[in-house]
């Protein structure tokens, strides 16, 4: 079945909005070609532009990379140290100092701290949960803009639904689609989670699975540093009996067909079903995907800067992949939220784990990504995005969120932690906003998550305000907040 859904609407009295989803038409033999790509294309180009709104960085961006660090990294002891402070608030890192004079990072970020002159840092994160702060509502929330509905007590959430909002990724690409025959929304190594909740604020929620990321999740354990290496991209690939050729035929029978049936080409033909399935052809045809994905083609010296671990070659892969026309890249901190080793969700052990597993990797992963964006002169271009979903608590061994926490942990704290921006018209060198003594809240310039996703929309050229309709057809903004225009030169 060839399914050409509608724009949701028509029954309303703003008949602009087009067609229901009561009009799908329903046309048999789509299934000669066993391509899904051709609906996802068709979907995204349905959007309508956003009316522009200019500033600083307006319209800068052609792709962004998203490095979430799933769990919360204590900005305490990364890129905020305080050390005038109680002892029990005070890092266990030395500090180290950095490219911009007067700004210190600890010592677990030594290759960071040199090229810190790229990026900007937002030291004054904040906002105030709803309810308990646990990862999965804070995660919602940052990926989509929007809180959710239902949270239980413990701050969980129920799974992924089609009526959620969108990720923000998922209305970059309606919004601005991909030219290349490339793939528009990439996320990798491992889905957004807490606990059994998996996915959510991860999905295009109620725009349709036409707008969902495509997710590269390699087989094995989050503890496998070389799972980058087992890459599978099977749906990209040719089967061995169906050559191009071959498959271009049969794209041009599919055309005789419809050619054929006048009145099925008159009912579809504001769909631009040629254009589409084209698309989709040469998505397959072309190998560019293929090839993105082909890390083994880089040179050794490559990538050994981003460090031989998952999260370093997953950030080396966000940098083929836009280079070759992809519009976003999720990059999610390959280890689950709510867990220890490898994770930032640091109850326990958090001077051990962070010196010996996550800080290393993070330092080489996110330096590397910044010096070869640059190098390659990608960064004016792309917009580079690296936040967890909170911050730590200022204070060791004390619950903030009902969780228990060992003299050498802290616990979530989302009313002041560190963000990184940079490319894509973003100042370089730039510090934005400041914490107090204990880096406990914002003391000027506070900027809360949804302002930080209202700033990737502008730096795209696009309306943070721009209206999005939902499964209900009711109209929503893409966020309720304005740009944080400060961050751009």
């Amino acid at each position: 079945m060839l399914l050409i859904p509608g724009q949701p609407g028509k029954d309303l009295c703003d008949r602009h909005l087009g067609v229901t989803r009561r009009d799908v038409l329903r046309v048999g033999g789509s299934g000669m070609m066993g391509l899904t790509l051709g609906s996802m294309f068709q979907l995204q180009a349905q959007a309508k532009e956003a009316t522009a709104v200019g500033g600083a960085g307006w319209g800068k961006a052609k792709s962004v990379i998203m490095v979430y660090l799933q769990g919360g990294p204590s900005h305490l002891d990364l890129w905020d140290p305080k050390y005038d402070c109680p002892d029990n608030v005070k890092s266990e890192f030395p500090a180290i100092a950095t490219k911009l004079p007067g700004v210190n990072f600890t010592e677990v970020l030594p290759k960071l701290a040199q090229v810190n002159d790229k990026f900007t840092m937002i030291r004054s994160m904040s906002y105030t949960p709803n309810g308990l702060f646990n990862h999965t509502a804070a995660i919602y929330q940052l990926m989509t803009g929007y809180t959710t509905d239902k949270v239980s007590p413990s701050g969980q959430l129920e799974p992924p639904s089609p009526k959620d909002f969108p990720n923000f990724g998922s209305q970059l690409i309606r919004l601005r689609p991909v030219t290349e025959p490339m793939l528009p929304f990439v996320m990798l190594p491992r889905p957004l989670q807490e606990s059994n909740v998996v996915g959510k604020g991860g999905s295009a929620g109620f725009l349709g699975k036409a707008y969902d990321p495509y997710t590269l999740y390699p087989d094995g354990d989050d503890l496998d540093l070389n799972k980058m290496e087992r890459i599978k991209i099977d749906d990209l690939q040719l089967r061995p009996e169906v050559f191009a050729t071959r498959l271009e035929r049969r794209a041009k029978l599919r055309d005789e067909i419809n050619a054929a049936m006048p009145k099925i080409d008159k009912a579809v033909s504001e769909f631009k079903l040629n254009e589409y399935y084209s698309q989709a052809l040469s998505l397959i045809i072309s190998g560019r995907a293929r090839e993105a994905f082909n890390l083994a083609a880089e040179k050794t010296e490559t990538r050994d800067l981003y460090g031989r671990n998952t999260f370093g070659q997953s950030c080396l892969l966000a940098r083929r992949l836009v280079e070759a026309g992809t519009r976003v890249v999720e990059v999610i901190w390959p280890k689950v939220a709510n867990s220890d080793n490898h994770s930032w969700d640091h109850h326990t052990g958090l001077p051990t784990r962070m010196k010996n597993q996550s800080g290393p990797m993070l330092d080489a992963g996110l330096s590397g990504l910044f010096t070869d964006l640059d190098q390659r002169g990608l960064l004016s271009e792309t917009l580079v995005v690296v936040l967890g979903e909170f911050g730590r608590s200022p204070q060791r061994g004390v619950s903030t969120s009902g969780n228990g926490n060992t003299a050498d942990g802290r616990d979530h704290w989302p009313y002041c932690y560190t963000a990184v921006v940079g490319g894509a018209g973003a100042k370089r060198g730039h510090v934005l906003g400041k914490s107090d003594k204990t880096a406990s809240a914002p003391v000027d310039d506070p900027v809360h998550p949804i302002e930080l996703l209202a700033s990737i929309y502008h730096s795209f050229g696009i309306d943070p305000h721009t209206l999005v309709y939902n499964h209900l057809n009711q109209p929503r903004e893409l966020v309720q907040s304005d740009p944080v225009t400060k961050l751009f030169a």
